[in-house]
């Protein structure tokens, strides 16, 4: 029998008399049944404001619909804490469930692993609510935490940068955002991720000539010349590139190919959109020269310009979005001793992040920050989505000890 799905709650609490367990399933199951997409986390950040602000040790700010929470204790350091609140788009795995055990929308490995344990179902569950229902956890019962604290829940991750909730509370709020040390609640499995693969993408263009395809040889055919383009993609070899003892992979695909205007119509223009994933030992300006020479000019939002060196020289590029790189940032001293912690609490090491999380705004800020959250990152935006409720608890539990 199918578990019943989990209605959204008025309110997010939970219980004054609550063991952890119990309370961090419960601030679990309130935020998954909020649905919050990308463009949609309005509800959910106001009912997660009302929950912040019902602690009074914390100083709660917030711009548009990401929300700031910090401790001014006085302490000598200041640690922040971040969460998105947004997810990508549903793909029928919404309303979200508690599976009991034996269900059979466990996946294999989460049975095989946690075989006697309730699996949470469901948009979000990894990606990352899960994390996020362990912050809220910490930011309402840990009020004497051997640093200041900075708890912040922001929208847009998901999506286009210039849209990134984080992004503009830096640049309208910086003085917000000051610390020595983040932690961005991505999934790792409970384990630490050090700094992130930059990313950005871009248009490659074929230009040609029009024609009746009848008279093709009174025109050029665009999509035919975008082949040099697409045979220059398939030769690349992807790298990885050890930086700081992490090995990070980088990737260069094409993601989407558009041309043509009709089909008795030779196309005077293809598009090929092009993910480049790179490590962090280069950054977004040495990481251009590479794929279209380091004096193209092609910049967000400044339209077409020619490759003048690198994998597609003589192309034509069109800038879509950017983020940087970040370094592992591992060798903070607040950061070893984290890393001590997960290895005796998990027997994990550090690994690289093969993504792009916000780490690289806090390195941009002279921050240093690692990725470290509950649920399993190959299982970010499947359509099974699922996280066992142990490790809420036990990402919880590393954070409370190493603050408190």
């Amino acid at each position: 029998m199918q578990a019943a799905a989990i209605e959204t709650p008025a309110e997010i609490r939970f219980a004054p008399d609550a063991t952890v367990e119990e309370a961090l399933a419960a601030l679990m199951e309130q935020i998954m049944a909020v649905y919050s997409v990308s463009d949609d986390e309005g509800p959910l950040t106001d009912m997660v404001e009302r929950f912040l602000r019902r602690q009074p040790h914390l100083t709660v700010r917030r711009h548009g619909d990401t929300l700031v929470a910090s401790t001014d204790l006085g302490r000598d350091r200041r640690v922040i804490l971040c969460g998105h609140l947004d997810t990508v788009p549903v793909i029928d795995n919404f309303p979200p469930r508690w599976l009991e055990p034996g269900d059979p929308a466990i996946r294999g490995e989460i049975a095989a692993a946690h075989p006697d344990e309730r699996v949470m179902w469901g948009r979000g569950a990894t990606d990352m609510k899960a994390s996020d229902a362990a912050l809220l956890y910490l930011a309402a019962t840990l009020t004497e935490p051997k640093v200041d604290l900075t708890y912040v829940f922001y929208d847009h991750e998901e999506v286009v940068a210039e849209k990134n909730g984080l992004r503009k509370v830096v640049q309208a709020h910086p003085e917000w955002i000051r610390g020595d040390f983040a932690i961005i609640g991505e999934p790792t499995n409970c384990g630490i991720e050090g700094g992130c693969n930059g990313t950005m993408r871009f248009d490659v263009v074929s230009h040609g000539v029009a024609a009746h395809s009848a008279r093709a040889w009174m025109g050029e055919n665009a999509i035919h010349k975008a082949g040099e383009a697409l045979a220059r993609l398939n030769a690349y070899e992807p790298q990885s590139i050890t930086v700081d003892g992490l090995e990070y992979r980088e990737g260069l695909n094409a993601t989407l190919i558009s041309g043509g205007n009709g089909t008795n119509v030779i196309p005077d223009e293809c598009r090929i959109h092009v993910n480049y994933r790179f490590a962090p030992d280069k950054d977004i300006r040495q990481a251009k020269a590479m794929m279209m020479g380091a004096d193209a000019g092609a910049e967000l939002n400044n339209g077409e310009h020619t490759a003048t060196g690198g994998v597609f020289e003589g192309f034509g590029i069109e800038m879509k979005d950017e983020s940087p790189s970040a370094r592992p940032g591992l060798d903070d001293p607040l950061a070893q001793s984290l890393v001590g912690l997960v290895r005796e609490r998990t027997g994990r090491e550090p690994v690289a992040k093969l993504g792009w999380t916000d780490v690289a705004r806090f390195a941009a800020l002279g921050i240093p920050a690692v990725n470290l959250g509950a649920g399993d990152p190959l299982l970010a935006h499947k359509h099974d989505e699922q996280v066992p409720e142990s490790d809420l608890t036990l990402m919880a539990g590393i954070l409370r000890d190493w603050l408190g």
